[in-house]
């Protein structure tokens, strides 16, 4: 399935972040503190889809908004480092760089979360509308959902206006919402189960393979071209409307889960745009989801189409 050149540009549009995660050594407990470990990185749904895509070879450009402080300077310059361009990324004055708390359980399983998004409100439909040099060169474009309704009009009418496919990735209960009335217009969807059950409106609870499997064909009833549901340790359901199935997870030991679901998105999108089935192209995404969760971070740096098939291997 080939849905791009590899040697087009892939546009990135949404959250850049600094994300801080804890994991405890014991159990949590309410009202007080417990010994662990606390760890930084660069994150965000889309800057870390790009910076997955650009390690694993290909050109890549970046359209988010930092704050004009010393760690959207650190971010955006680790960021060109690993390959994506960041020339389209808005400094913003009045917000702070965007901000992601993890707080895990003690195997590794992400027990709360907290984002501090706002500044993704300086992305406008205007400045957006401003790249549309970006679009133009584009083979397709990857969205996630902290982008404002307004900013996702914007991107929805440059990609049509352009003849260029749009990826997006639900990016929480939350948010996931603010994608249905684009999905008639999607080429590409990515889930996990909350964030399918919560799209789905209550007409179906996703919580196992047989209900990620059908609310993967009912996205495709709807007109997503590709829908991807990923269950975490059971693994990932996908359906077009030529086929469906389901592609069980790699045996991992959890280091951290952040980034997971993002290197999973970004390795599949590789695999399409490289001309392997729908199949193939999941089961990569599966180890790239595996290398990330075995990696203390939102991007592991030993991402590799190499360290990815030795994974598979195993």
């Amino acid at each position: 399935m080939i849905l791009t050149s590899p040697d087009k540009r892939l546009l990135v549009l949404g959250a850049a972040s600094l994300d801080t995660v804890g994991r405890p050594f014991e159990n949590l407990q309410p009202g007080t503190s417990v010994p662990g470990q606390v760890r930084p990185s660069f994150g965000g749904v889309a800057r870390n889809v790009a910076e997955n895509l650009a390690r694993l070879g290909l050109p890549v450009s970046l359209i988010s908004a930092v704050g004009d402080d010393p760690i959207g300077q650190q971010l955006l310059e680790y960021t060109s480092q690993t390959g994506v361009d960041t020339s389209a990324c808005l400094r913003v004055a009045d917000y702070g760089t965007a901000s992601y708390v993890a707080l895990l359980g003690k195997e590794g399983d992400l027990r709360y979360g907290l984002d501090d998004m706002r500044i993704l409100s300086r992305l406008s439909a205007e400045y957006i509308k401003s790249q549309a040099v970006l679009f133009h060169n584009a083979g397709l474009v990857f969205i996630d959902a902290n982008l404002s309704t307004p900013a996702l009009r914007a991107v929805f009418q440059l990609a049509r206006r352009m003849k260029i496919p749009v990826f997006a990735d639900a990016t929480s209960v939350t948010l996931a919402p603010k994608l249905l009335p684009f999905l008639p217009r999607l080429t590409f969807l990515t889930a996990n189960r909350l964030e399918a059950t919560a799209l789905l409106q209550g007409a179906m609870v996703v919580n196992d393979r047989f209900s990620a499997l059908e609310a993967a064909r009912t996205f495709v009833r709807m007109g997503v071209q590709i829908a991807i549901i990923a269950l975490a340790e059971f693994g990932v359901c996908y359906a077009t409307s030529e086929t469906s199935g389901h592609v069980p997870a790699i045996r991992t030991r959890v280091i951290d889960p952040t980034g997971a679901g993002d290197a999973m998105t970004a390795a599949i999108i590789f695999g399409l745009t490289n001309g392997m089935d729908i199949d193939e192209a999941v089961r990569l995404g599966v180890s790239a989801a595996s290398l990330t969760l075995s990696h203390p971070g939102s991007v592991s740096p030993q991402l590799s189409l190499e360290s990815l098939y030795e994974r598979l291997i195993i």
